[in-house]
């Protein structure tokens, strides 16, 4: 395998890791060393890599930084009641171009996607999502992508990609792979009108920060459908953070993120997890710490997942069968989980990209909502964008 790309985690890290207790997840890492090269990837399940590349911030004024504070405190953890084997690959180093970084960060993902390894990247800035969706074009047809953000990103797509404009990059380069765009806690005056009625026009999904904070479990059913998760820390309030990272006075706090990232990490679909907007500064132990419990929550939900979305057996689901204005809407309840799904007879085999999106995710308060007459919000905007 071809992971040139790759620098490895640095002899301060590792001199710092061989103190810390036998029973710490840095001593049960498999790491990337220059001793020992790139470890063995038989059996594991989750690789971290770093992504030294920020020069497509839009306020960027040229400094370097590096992750080995996000690491230490990684490290530190405690390993969960896990199954999972995981590695630390180390960095990818900025490249000639941002393009080249690109480039090496998707040829990375795509590498390990095929190997059944779920990447989690730490970055960076957030456009590396960009380069991260592209490694999906020769692995499946249509990709969902969750954004965890108090901004859409949308930006113009005729201008050069920034951290803050990336999603009209991934909407309108060939080849088109993405059926679904949502963003998690977003915040309305970060955001122009236009961009919220484009929003609206395209069929995407989006929660305010608002709706999210009252009930978490909101945004439990698009996650199970993501394929791509990206989280901006800017979605996070300042409170929550080292100096240099501070935003905004409203945002997610630490106990929520972490929430969100245990159901990324859940999702039977989610084979790629980001982190991105990393700052570091002197003051650094908040923001790394916060990182290092969201990478820890992603790898306990990929822990505990449970493959019960297939419905062969009749024996393993409740089927519930309701009308609304004329249309029939179908639900599926999995007895194992509790979770449920709304299959979209309309998604057929006239529209081969979209076979795989015949059952989307739902709640149970979708089919609460079904038997009062009421059409749920995820299944009509899978509608329109079907018909688009």
């Amino acid at each position: 395998m071809n992971f040139n790309f790759l620098s490895p985690v640095s002899d301060l890290v590792l001199a710092h890791n061989e103190l810390l207790s036998q029973q710490a997840l840095g001593r049960k890492l498999r790491i990337h060393s220059k001793q020992k090269g790139i470890p063995d990837l038989e059996g594991v399940s989750i690789a971290l890599i770093g992504v030294l590349e920020n020069r497509n911030d839009h306020n960027y004024i040229g400094e370097e930084f590096q992750l080995n504070e996000i690491r230490k405190a990684f490290y530190a953890l405690f390993h969960g009641s896990w199954n999972t084997i995981i590695a630390d690959l180390g960095d990818i180093n900025k490249g000639e171009s941002v393009e080249d970084t690109y480039f090496a960060l998707k040829t990375t993902i795509a590498i390990l996607i095929e190997k059944k390894i779920i990447p989690v990247i730490i970055g960076g800035t957030q456009d590396l999502t960009y380069a991260n969706y592209r490694a999906y074009d020769a692995l499946m047809p249509m990709v969902n992508i969750v954004n965890v953000d108090c901004k859409f990103n949308l930006g113009d797509s005729a201008k050069p990609i920034k951290n803050n404009s990336f999603v009209g990059k991934i909407i309108l380069d060939q080849p088109y792979n993405l059926f679904n765009y949502a963003t998690i806690g977003y915040q309305t005056y970060f955001n122009s009108q236009e961009e919220i009625d484009l929003m609206e026009k395209l069929y995407f999904e989006y929660y305010r920060l608002g709706q999210v904070s009252t009930n978490i479990a909101l945004v439990e059913p698009v996650l199970r459908d993501a394929n791509i998760v990206s989280i901006d820390l800017n979605s996070i309030k300042s409170a929550e953070l080292s100096l240099n990272q501070k935003y905004s006075p409203n945002g997610f706090d630490g106990k929520e993120i972490c929430a969100i990232a245990r159901y990324a990490g859940i999702s039977n679909k989610v084979s790629s997890f980001g982190i991105y907007e990393y700052k570091p500064s002197k003051d650094d132990e908040i923001t790394s710490m916060l990182m290092a419990q969201m990478i820890w929550y992603f790898i306990e939900g990929v822990n505990y997942r449970v493959k019960d979305d297939d419905f062969i057996d009749e024996n393993t689901y409740q089927k519930y069968i309701t009308l609304v204005e004329d249309q029939e809407l179908i639900f599926y309840k999995s007895i194992k989980t509790g979770r449920w799904w709304i299959e979209i007879p309309f998604l057929t085999e006239v529209n081969n990209k979209l076979k795989r999106h015949t059952l989307l995710s739902c709640m149970h308060q979708d089919y609460l909502d079904a038997c009062n007459n009421k059409i749920p919000d995820r299944w009509y905007k899978a509608f329109q964008k079907n018909c688009i």
